[in-house]
């Protein structure tokens, strides 16, 4: 039985790369997480705890403005809510003394900026190139021209049979999608809710992806409890997401698999709008891989990844080998491109990721 117990604890003790991984990613000092009270005011708190004073956790204050129904209750929507300026019912906002109590102790957190704090000299992003963004119709778009990407997400418009404020793409459309052309191997971050959970498999495997396993997003509201009522919803509201993992050829020391968990609890704000500890997540899991973005809206850009979409105003490319080949495919004009940032001291990625130059596009008239 002994035996049986120190080869159980063997097998399941980390190897040196992975406890080294690990700690590279570790936030210096410790975490820096700070709890909410979970009675919100400072009032409520006093009244409740049994001392009388407020502990020594994040509180909210009340928004009562002129219009305001206190006998209302709290808005269903909090800060998402779309009439703030003339909704009846109760909003909050982050109390001020303890926000800045936050900026001012040794965390040094803003209340009000949902990133992340990591230790400065060890910014994960710190060697990537700028944003990169295509303002398209990712339908029609040549993604051959891109190149290769380890890492992708997308969160299609699918349609859902509900009304939304966005337009939706077909079930043939996504079957279409050429998402094929960007990956040799790597993994797919898929994005899926309602009834697009079986087509999302089945589009999974219609790209040469193989399902492995499913992130949930557990959704919070603004003071973080599990939202109960929302927008979307046949028959009951989703107080959660699905992201589909699909993999696609072999997935080498490149990735680091089994950091993170496959649960995130974060806040809601815009429509379709995804958590960005994912952004976190995935450089975790491939460091320094280029990382693609499909159907972003401009929250979405972002240090170290492409972005695909119809709603990102100029195109920017910031990787000097992308630019010159599109330029040369005739995708786009000189004009048509934003100038390009100054790329990094020390670059992280090589020229295509490692991969070959894309091949040239077919040209009219050539066999």
């Amino acid at each position: 039985m002994r035996q049986a117990d120190e080869l159980l604890e063997l097998l399941h003790k980390p190897t040196a790369r992975q406890a080294s991984e690990t700690d590279r990613f570790r936030t210096a000092g410790g975490s820096k997480l700070q709890e909410f009270c979970r009675h919100g005011t400072k009032e409520d708190c006093a009244r409740l705890n049994g001392t009388g004073m407020p502990c020594g956790h994040i509180h909210f204050r009340r928004i009562i403005k002129p219009h305001t129904d206190v006998s209302l209750g709290d808005c269903s929507y909090l800060d998402t809510c779309r009439h703030m300026a003339t909704c009846r019912f109760i909003h909050y906002e982050v109390d001020h003394t303890d926000a800045q109590r936050m900026r001012q102790g040794s965390a040094q957190l803003d209340p009000f900026a949902r990133t992340a704090t990591n230790r400065v000299d060890d910014d994960p992003f710190s060697r990537h190139y700028e944003s990169q963004f295509v303002n398209c119709d990712i339908r029609t778009f040549p993604m051959q021209t891109l190149g290769k990407f380890p890492v992708i997400m997308a969160d299609p418009p699918w349609d859902i049979h509900m009304e939304l404020p966005y337009g939706t793409m077909s079930d043939d459309e996504m079957r279409r999608m050429n998402v094929q052309v960007l990956q040799d191997d790597g993994v797919l971050f898929l994005w899926v809710t309602g009834r697009a959970m079986e087509l999302g498999r089945e589009c999974l495997e219609i790209w040469g992806y193989r399902f492995v396993q499913e992130l949930l997003w557990v959704k919070t509201n603004q003071l973080q409890r599990i939202i109960r009522t929302g927008r979307t919803g046949h028959w009951i509201n989703h107080s959660k997401e699905h992201c589909l993992i699909g993999v696609k050829g072999d997935l080498d020391d490149r990735f680091n698999q089994n950091l993170d968990c496959d649960v995130i609890c974060a806040e809601v704000r815009e429509t379709s709008r995804k958590p960005d500890e994912m952004y976190d997540l995935l450089e975790r899991l491939a460091p320094g891989q280029r990382k693609l973005e499909l159907f972003g809206r401009p929250h979405n850009v972002h240090k170290g990844w492409t972005t695909l979409g119809n709603q990102l105003g100029k195109t920017q490319i910031a990787e000097p080998w992308l630019r010159q080949h599109l330029l040369d495919e005739g995708v786009f004009e000189p004009q048509d491109l934003a100038p390009m940032p100054t790329p990094p001291r020390d670059p992280l990625v090589p020229p295509w990721g490692g991969h070959d130059p894309p091949e040239r596009l077919p040209r009219e008239g050539m066999q």
